[in-house]
């Protein structure tokens, strides 16, 4: 993300209010997460020792739009005024319009100790043998309500230029420019290893539970979960994916019936499958879509108006492009695998966390571990070029960051 800006010569906008805004804060504290455009002090009230606070608020977005990314998040952090401009969207279109703004892929996860560690890589990733991920940490404050492990296998999507961390019975929000972190509603049922995607700026979970085939929209404006289908099939351990204007549910066990004898005839059948929801539309599309060689689904993307999917067959991994407006309701093609058969022959476990990167490229986050050896868990990134149909290997994750989800912000 290496971004070029001298944050020294902005040393004055910080000197100028450190006092009075800690003063302030101290008074009347605000939380990060709780910005409001009626909270902003104006240039009138605030006192006359503070002369930042005299200047208007569009000179002031045109100096804060020029420090550099690294810097943002301890401006954040220096007064209140500053941490509201920076979570104004005034700020990210401005930095957008004199093009400060780039793609990047981000590795997140999430403490048992309440601590946030992502990784950031910028894109397109350059091939560079010495280039390493950019990694920052943020403490967080767990609710004492919240069960141990809430965040252990969360779900992550990317909207604008926040994720959102949707785990069992809680849901977080990181701001990948200032590095702030937030509590956000949770879902209106306990989920667990569910498919989630993202579909025109909103929401969408599915499966995870043995209690409901609800599928969920999270509005992030309003903060508020609601039900909007109920899935054909109650799964557990499945995956999502959007291209579009479809939210696509794949693999997983098929849970919650009563029906035990053809639960278990269905259960490899439903780990090859995929269900697809019609957001627009609101209604679920007739698409008989199982993965060709009855593979179990192990992680999928949306890219275009396509459709990528890993599919796990015992002994080796196979990598197939989902078209959904094919022939007879939709096509499969098979494509370039990625190279990590040599983990599952030695007995090991293989897990994927996959994310489009633009419309030519994609990326995996791989977590292999043997089941002997002392080698444990390696986590690699790979990158798929949809273009030359190969695969290649990007840098590594740093250490604190196993089983890490991946999406892609522009920050």
């Amino acid at each position: 993300m290496g971004e070029s800006g001298n944050s020294r010569g902005f040393s004055w906008l910080v000197k100028s209010c450190i006092t009075d805004s800690c003063r302030e804060v101290s008074r009347s504290p605000v939380p990060s997460h709780c910005y409001h455009k009626d909270l902003l002090p104006s240039a009138a009230a605030a006192p006359d020792s503070s002369p930042i606070f005299a200047l208007p608020d569009d000179v002031l977005f045109e100096c804060l739009s020029r420090v550099s990314l690294s810097s943002l998040p301890s401006l954040s952090l220096v007064c209140r005024r500053f941490a509201l401009l920076l979570d104004s969207p005034a700020f990210i279109d401005l930095r957008r319009s004199q093009g400060r703004l780039r793609r990047t892929l981000f590795a997140i996860c999430i403490s048992d100790l309440g601590l946030v560690t992502a990784a950031a890589l910028p894109i397109p990733i350059p091939i560079q043998p010495d280039l390493s991920w950019d990694t920052v940490a943020a403490p967080i404050s767990f609710s004492g309500d919240l069960a141990a492990g809430t965040f252990s296998q969360p779900r992550i999507a990317a909207i604008g230029r926040s994720f959102y961390l949707i785990g069992r019975g809680a849901t977080l929000r990181y701001d990948s420019l200032t590095g702030a972190v937030s509590l956000r509603a949770p879902t209106l049922f306990l989920r667990k290893k569910f498919a989630a995607a993202v579909v025109g700026n909103r929401i969408y979970v599915s499966g995870g539970s043995t209690r409901t085939s609800s599928v969920e929209e999270y509005d992030p404006e309003a903060d508020e979960w609601r039900v909007v289908a109920e899935a054909p099939k109650r799964r557990y351990g499945c995956v999502g994916a959007a291209a579009g204007g479809v939210f696509y549910v794949l693999g997983g066990l098929r849970v919650g019936t009563q029906r035990d004898e053809e639960e278990a005839r269905d259960a490899h059948a439903c780990a090859g499958s995929m269900d697809a929801y019609h957001v627009r539309a609101g209604m679920w599309l007739r698409v008989r879509a199982v993965v060709p060689g009855g593979g179990c689904v192990v992680g999928a993307c949306g890219a275009g108006p396509y459709v990528y999917v890993l599919a796990s067959h015992s002994v080796e991994v196979s990598f197939w492009r989902w078209d959904g407006k094919g022939r007879r309701g939709g096509d499969w093609m098979r494509l370039e695998p990625p190279s990590v058969a040599g983990q599952l022959r030695l007995g090991g476990a293989v897990h994927f966390a996959c994310e489009s990167i633009g419309d030519d490229k994609l990326s995996a986050l791989v977590y292999s571990s043997v089941s002997h050896g002392p080698r444990g868990m390696e986590t690699a990134l790979l990158v798929y070029d949809i273009r030359l149909d190969e695969w290649s290997r990007g840098p590594e994750l740093p250490p604190g960051l196993r089983r890490a989800a991946c999406a892609c912000v522009e920050c």
